[in-house]
């Protein structure tokens, strides 16, 4: 299990990790949880049929972060660009496509990292500087003061604000991941949680033999 330490300066912010070992593509259960995908976006496309941007991200503790460092939150992206612009769900890697589901479902922030490539203790910790780093799309990215960071023993593996790294984000290969859940100030553990409880709900109907354990700090 990836061992992780979380700074005091980050006191309040909860935050969460399930990890899991996948067992090899053949053993898992793709049509099922292809199925299942199909069922809950439909759902979503009915529940959001009428969809209200201010409605729904006005409020959102994610959307409001985002905004201080002047972004736009991703996962309102990732919505209405499925929801208003017909952009196909990403199925293809279903290791990847259990958080993006849970993110499109719960508007929270969520992400993949692949634990063969982390080196020794992750360290939870506050952004205090644009610290730069290998993105995983290949460009150089960095931190951010006030940002929600973790780094190995090796360097920077993720910035809330900037996404994960080049060599921890996961691969096409990746079967031995963890899913980090981010949480802001004051936000309560039970919301982590529960988004904790939905991705395991996912990856039990893809790999019902999967190990997995949690998190919650």
């Amino acid at each position: 299990m990836v061992q992780f330490q979380k700074d005091a300066a980050l006191g309040g912010i909860p935050f969460g990790v399930l990890e899991v070992v996948y067992p090899d593509k053949p053993l898992r259960r793709t049509e099922d949880f292809r199925i299942m995908v199909e069922e809950h976006l439909r759902l979503l496309r009915e529940k959001y049929a009428d969809y209200d941007r201010k409605a729904l991200f006005g409020e959102n503790v994610y959307f409001r972060f985002f905004r201080k460092f002047k972004k736009t939150y991703p996962v309102m992206m990732q919505l209405e660009s499925f929801l208003l612009k017909g952009r196909p769900f990403p199925i293809d890697n279903s290791v990847t496509a259990i958080p993006f589901l849970a993110e499109l479902e719960t508007q929270s922030l969520s992400g993949t990292h692949d634990v063969d490539f982390v080196r020794g203790t992750v360290r939870l910790f506050a952004g205090t500087e644009k610290a730069p780093f290998p993105g995983m799309r290949g460009e150089e990215v960095h931190t951010y003061p006030g940002d929600f960071c973790a780094r190995d023993d090796e360097g920077i593996i993720f910035s809330m604000i900037a996404g994960a790294d080049a060599r921890t984000c996961v691969k096409e290969t990746s079967r031995h991941v963890f899913y980090p859940v981010f949480g802001v100030a004051g936000q309560p553990e039970a919301e982590i949680s529960a988004v904790l409880d939905r991705l395991e709900e996912y990856v039990r109907v893809l790999a019902p033999e999967a190990d997995i354990s949690r998190q919650l700090l």
